[in-house]
């Protein structure tokens, strides 16, 4: 793991400012010439992925960028070839894809908890590369991404879950039942990065202790592994609003308002003070 400092909180603003103006800048590149991006972001529980995943999608047209964050298959995708429900998720012409887990739950979640037989597990193995080849070779931008969590700081921040009631939908019992099975989860991602981590799509290990430099580091990478070429836009100017017309705009009353919680939350505190 790597000994960097933190992030002071003013250089990690500017710098996730600059580089959220280049994935826009990015952004507009795919969809003007049709490319197609494949981002995959694995790693442990906890481990940091949607916090990059929020950075990256915080500005950028939804239109454009999506992720993809797959449920357990049901009984007909369970009967079907295995990389066959994430093939319909790949981007189409224009389009950029964040996988937040993906094909490699086999390798990971899956042949840990005995999701998998032993069989379909080697099949995987022998079969992803190929997979991945062929993306590639297609024209498709695959990178992929682990988040590389320490044991110490995923206990941390599964302890920070607990009683947060905005993120207790975070731990499920397989995220707490991962952490006893921690060395079992260490050898499986060893042997899926042996098999797995090909000329045409390597491996791209984030260490995530420390999420700031996370969000960096991954986003900074991103940016660099796509081949985009930023066009400046013409400047806008804004036309002059039409003419009312003698338009009168219905009585207030008509209409059904919210109520104004602010409002009161305003007379509060000045009552309180």
């Amino acid at each position: 793991m790597s000994t960097t400092e933190k992030l002071p909180r003013d250089l990690y603003e500017a710098k996730l400012y600059e580089l959220q103006v280049q994935l826009v800048q990015m952004v507009d590149w795919v969809k003007r010439t049709g490319a197609r991006v494949a981002i995959v972001f694995e790693g442990r529980d906890a481990a940091g992925k949607g916090g990059v995943i929020k950075r990256i999608n915080e500005f950028v047209s939804p239109r454009v960028v999506r992720t993809v964050a797959l449920p357990v298959p049901s009984d007909r995708e369970q009967t079907e070839w295995y990389f066959q429900r994430y093939i319909a998720h790949l981007p189409a012409g224009g389009e950029v894809v964040l996988f937040d887990r993906s094909w490699y739950n086999r390798a990971g979640v899956e042949k840990v908890l005995g999701f998998c037989t032993e069989d379909e597990h080697r099949r995987f193995l022998r079969q992803c590369p190929t997979f991945e080849r062929m993306l590639v070779d297609d024209g498709i931008v695959l990178l992929k991404y682990w988040f590389s969590v320490s044991e110490k700081e995923q206990a941390k921040r599964f302890e920070s879950r607990i009683d947060d009631p905005l993120k207790q939908w975070k731990l499920s019992s397989t995220d707490l039942y991962s952490r006893s099975r921690w060395v079992d989860y260490s050898r499986a991602k060893d042997e899926m990065f042996k098999h797995t981590d090909i000329p045409e799509a390597r491996w791209h290990v984030v260490e995530s202790d420390i999420k700031r430099n996370a969000r960096i580091n991954c986003i900074a990478h991103l940016l660099k592994s796509i081949p985009f070429e930023h066009e400046e836009q013409p400047r806008v100017k804004l036309p002059k609003v039409q003419k009312d017309g003698g338009y009168e705009r219905p009585p207030e009353d008509l209409y059904a308002y919210v109520p104004d919680v602010a409002g009161r939350l305003i007379e509060q505190a000045k009552a309180s003070s």
